[in-house]
C-alpha cells in the first residue's frame, strides 16, 4: 500500500507542483480544470434553469450539491459510489431526462478518478500491465454512449444492475468475505471491463469492476487506483463522445463542473478517512455495505417500472 501521509503540508506539495511531480501535477490538473469549466461555461442563470426544469430552485440544487459532497466522501474513502449514488438522485430530484443525469454525472467521476491516479501514484506500469481491461473497457463505453444517443437508457439495465450487485453481496456474506488468491483471470478481468464500460456510458452505473477487483485486490491504494485508472480512461471517452454527439451541451457541461468542484469537498474527506488508516476488516465490509445499499435502491425505483404493467 502507498504510504501517504495523513495531514497535507501545502508547503510540500507546492513544491512538489513546482517541481512537476507526478502525483500533484495530477490532482492539481482534475482540481483546476472544473473549477475553470465552472468559471468559464458559466451560461447564465436563465440558461441553467431552461436546461434543466422550470421547476428548479436554489433549494433543490442546495440538495444535489449536498448529495454531491456524501458521494465524493465515500468515493473518497472507499474507491467507487459516486455515480451510483448521485445519478439516481439527481434524475429524480430534478425533473429531467434521465440520460440528462447520466451525461452530467460523467463530469463528477472524471475529475474524481483523475484526482485519485494521482493520489494512489498510479501509472504507466498500471496501464501496460493491464492494457486488455483499459482497451475492452473503452470499446465497451463506446458502444454505450452509442445506445444512450440511440434508445435512452430505460429501468432495465439498472434492475439489472441492482440484482448483480445484491448477487454479489449475498456471495461475500455467505463466504464471510472471500479472498480468491491468484484468481485474477485475464478473460474474465476484461470482460468485466467490456461490460463495465457499456454499463457506465449507457447508464452511469457500473458496480461489475468494483465487485471483481474487491474480490482479488484487497490493497486499499492498488484497488482504488486500479479503478480510477479504468474509469479515467472510460470517463474521458464518454465525455469526448456525448459531446460529439449532442448529448453533452456547454450549459450541462458547466453544470457538470459546477457539481465537481462542491464534489471536492466530499473527496478530500474521504481521502482524509482513508489515509489516516481505516482498519481493513472495516473497509472490506464498507464495500459490501455500500453496495448492498446501492443494489436495494436501485431495485425500489427500477423494479416497479419493469414489473409494474405485470400486475
Amino acid at each position: 500500500m502507498a504510504n501517504h501521509s495523513a495531514t497535507v503540508d501545502p508547503a510540500s506539495f507546492l513544491e512538489n507542483l513546482r517541481s512537476l511531480h507526478y502525483r500533484e501535477v495530477l490532482m492539481t490538473l482534475a482540481t483546476a480544470a472544473v473549477i475553470a469549466g465552472t468559471v468559464v461555461l458559466y451560461p447564465g442563470a436563465d440558461r441553467i434553469t431552461s436546461t434543466l426544469s422550470a421547476d428548479v430552485t436554489t433549494g433543490t440544487l442546495a440538495l444535489v450539491f449536498l448529495v454531491a459532497i456524501v458521494a465524493g466522501a465515500v468515493k473518497g474513502a472507499i474507491g467507487f459510489g459516486y455515480a451510483l449514488i448521485a445519478t439516481p438522485v439527481l434524475a429524480s430530484v430534478i425533473d429531467v431526462d434521465p440520460v440528462v443525469a447520466v451525461v452530467v454525472l460523467a463530469i463528477p467521476p472524471w475529475m474524481i478518478n483523475v484526482f485519485q491516479v494521482g493520489e494512489t501514484n498510479t501509472g504507466l506500469d498500471y496501464v501496460r500491465r493491464e492494457w486488455p481491461l483499459i482497451g475492452l473497457a473503452v470499446a465497451g463505453t463506446v458502444v454505450g454512449v452509442t445506445f444512450l444517443a440511440e434508445f435512452r437508457t430505460g429501468p432495465l439495465v439498472p434492475l439489472l444492475i441492482a440484482l448483480l450487485i445484491l448477487a454479489y453481496v449475498a456471495y461475500q456474506v455467505l463466504r464471510n468475505f472471500v479472498v480468491v488468491e491468484e484468481a485474477h483471470h485475464p478473460v474474465a478481468l476484461g470482460g468485466v471491463g467490456l461490460v463495465e464500460g457499456f454499463l457506465l456510458g449507457a447508464a452511469n452505473l457500473g458496480p461489475l469492476l468494483p465487485a471483481y477487483l474487491h474480490t482479488f485486490e484487497r490493497d486499499r491504494d492498488r484497488y482504488i487506483g486500479g479503478m480510477s485508472m479504468v474509469f479515467t480512461f472510460v470517463f474521458t471517452v464518454k465525455i469526448v463522445q456525448s459531446i460529439a454527439v449532442g448529448l453533452l451541451t456547454p450549459p450541462l457541461l458547466w453544470l457538470g463542473c459546477a457539481i465537481s468542484v462542491v464534489t471536492l469537498v466530499g473527496l478530500f474527506l474521504g481521502t482524509y478517512l482513508r489515509q489516516i488508516g481505516v482498519d481493513e476488516t472495516w473497509f472490506n465490509r464498507a464495500v459490501v455495505g455500500m453496495l448492498f445499499v446501492i443494489g436495494v435502491n436501485i431495485l425500489r425505483k427500477t423494479a416497479p417500472k419493469v414489473f409494474g404493467g405485470l400486475f
